[in-house]
């Protein structure tokens, strides 16, 4: 392991050029179709091998520390023989609470090699959100890294039962619980493992707990086996084109789905390097970009708005990615994105932790979160059925069954539930059978089958694009109208001043359905009139927002996921509400403030919005 030591790779190879789309899709299918020929062969084997060719190749790489290929296998099979030696038999979880870093994905990798279960917990959680997450795991053992050994204490009281501490960084206070990891792994051997010592570990076993973000309650684990860590890496390596000479940058949190398997995966597949940033970070993106010399990065959620937002930077164009990945980049900004920094290929995907199916946009089609090519139509099929926009269930026929959405109808995306050569995806499920159970949708076209509820409003264009419209309850009834938060959002986003914002429905009394209502952060640009006259040329009167509030600033998940459910409790009680708010009145359309009087009187409807 090499500590502290940074040498960006010089290289003026030229960039890559466009793949065809059919290569891409064909790559893929070749590097996941090896996978069930052999049940026993794990991801940590496929870095082994390249470790063998390789061996003093940059895998992962951050300001702390930097793993060579060996290095890193040899980091791998340490903690697998500490797992072994720690009684950590096949199913035992270990919960791992540490900050994203090379030694992070070593750790899962090498407990996971001998059958342990890793749960990747968020270290933003505290008190009892964090020991839900430990409780539901099971958890029999903690790796805690010893800076986060006070935020880990606020959680004890909570804790159905104690497991056993393991501490990595130095000593940690924790009544003497505790047990330091470091010089155990130190003094342990990071040979290759002996067929003894690796148990009966095949890819149908469960390998990690992945949470679901939280953002309308507490966290699901959700099952991941070592199949899917395959599935998903060969997937990714093989759309993204991506050969032993890429390097990616990864500034998402190593605890989620995408940044912590999806993005290192798909670079330690085919053996090429990754970099691990502390976190995102706005005015050193472009910098760490050109001084790593990356030629991806993997983005999700609103990170490509803040970056086209942010001040001009001198490196914004010094650099030679040749693609970028993610989920989440709008189509009212994609265009500028990918002008704006000089960006030569954006490949959009759709997926979920425990979803059975994904859209990739491999042509690039501004807007679109991706298709299933009619070569794979039949291996992973997806449906979008109309859906009650009140109740949020499926809508049936006089036969009980679904009914198909029509080309442009909105409804919810499903995936059929299976195996590819039955025609479907699977599911997983999460630790808790009752939540599992809640996604399986039942007798959609067909007597018997079941299929994975997203819980996500898609349309399907006449191309067989499929566009995001917004999660369902996100939608909003209002006028007669179904209004979309995902739409409404974008519009109040672009205005100017306007640095962050959210949307989400709100109940007004003597008022039929939900008006919506924004909550924003803005700076200095502000002004409230043009911000009306701004969402006056955007949107419908309907859809405009109701209500508007001021923050300071807006919480949010570690993948820029808004947290709305505290914002919807609070509602616009100036009584409750200390942050500037405002109605929007109906006739001229500008926005007046709600102060006491103004509240009652919307209460009582003598202001009818």
């Amino acid at each position: 392991m090499s500590v502290g030591v940074i040498e960006p790779v010089t290289d003026d190879r030229p960039r890559q050029a466009k793949p065809s789309t059919a290569k891409s899709w064909l790559k893929a299918i070749e590097l996941t179709s090896r996978i069930e020929a052999d049940p026993n062969r794990l991801f940590a084997d496929i870095i082994e091998d390249h470790a063998a060719r390789q061996p003093d190749r940059p895998s992962l790489l951050s300001e702390t520390e930097c793993f060579s290929y060996a290095e890193l296998v040899q980091r791998i099979n340490r903690y697998a023989r500490w797992a072994s030696s720690a009684g950590i038999k096949s199913g035992d979880t270990v919960c791992l609470f540490m900050p994203g870093r090379p030694d992070y994905v070593a750790a899962w990798l090498g407990i996971t090699k001998v059958g342990g279960v890793v749960a990747l917990i968020n270290t933003k959680l505290v008190g009892p959100s964090l020991s839900h997450c430990i409780n539901v795991a099971g958890a029999d053992h903690v790796i805690l890294a010893s800076d986060l050994a006070d935020v880990f204490e606020t959680a004890v009281p909570y804790l159905s039962r104690v497991p056993k501490i393991w501490t990595l960084g130095g000593n940690a206070e924790l009544d003497g619980q505790a047990t330091a990891l470091d010089e155990i792994l130190d003094r342990t051997d990071g040979s290759p493992l002996k067929a003894g010592e690796r148990g009966a570990v095949t890819i149908n076993d469960r390998a990690l707990l992945i949470y679901t973000s939280g953002t309308t309650g507490l966290p699901k684990a959700a099952s991941i086996s070592h199949r899917r860590i395959l599935n998903w890496g060969g997937w990714f390596a093989g759309l993204t084109g991506a050969t032993s000479e890429d390097r990616l940058y990864d500034c998402l949190p190593l605890f989620h789905s995408i940044g912590g398997i999806v993005a290192p995966c798909s670079m330690l597949g085919v053996g090429a390097s990754v970099v691990l940033p502390d976190k995102f970070s706005v005015s050193h993106f472009w910098r760490d970009i050109a001084r790593w010399n990356c030629t991806l990065f993997q983005y999700i959620g609103e990170l490509c708005r803040y970056l086209l937002k942010a001040p001009r930077s001198e490196f914004e164009n010094e650099h030679r990615l040749r693609l970028v990945c993610g989920n989440g980049l709008r189509g009212d900004i994609w265009e500028a994105f990918q002008s704006r920094f000089a960006i030569p290929r954006i490949l959009e995907f759709y997926a979920a932790t425990e979803g059975n199916f994904s859209l990739y946009n491999v042509e690039g089609k501004p807007g679109a979160i991706g298709r299933i090519p009619p070569l794979l139509a039949h291996r992973f099929p997806a449906a979008i059925v109309r859906v009650d926009p009140e109740l949020g269930i499926p809508v049936r026929n006089a036969d009980g069954l679904c009914i198909a959405c029509a080309r442009g109808e909105i409804g919810e995306a499903v995936g059929r539930i299976g195996t590819a050569d039955e025609g479907g995806g699977r599911f997983e499920g999460y630790t808790d059978v009752a939540q599992t159970e809640k996604k399986i949708l039942r007798d959609v076209f067909a007597t018997g089958d079941a299929w994975f509820r997203t819980g996500d409003l898609m349309r399907l264009d006449e191309q067989g694009y499929f566009h995001f419209v917004d999660r369902i309850g996100d939608t909003f009834r209002w006028k007669g109208e179904n209004v979309a938060t995902s739409e409404v959002n974008e519009a109040v986003a672009n205005c100017p001043g306007v640095t962050e914002a959210t949307t989400y429905g709100v109940e007004i009394p003597a008022a039929d359905g939900r008006a919506g209502m924004a909550a924003i952060v803005i700076d200095n640009n502000f002004d409230i009139g043009e911000f009306a006259a701004c969402l006056a040329r955007r949107l419908p009167a309907y859809a405009c927002p109701v209500m508007i509030r001021i923050c300071a600033s807006l919480d949010a998940t570690e993948t820029f996921k808004q947290k709305k459910h505290e914002l919807v409790r609070d509602g616009f009680d100036p009584h409750h509400v200390t942050d500037p708010l405002f109605f929007r009145e109906p006739k001229s359309g500008e926005y007046r403030p709600v102060d006491a009087r103004a509240y009652a009187r919307i209460v009582d409807g003598s202001i009818r919005l």
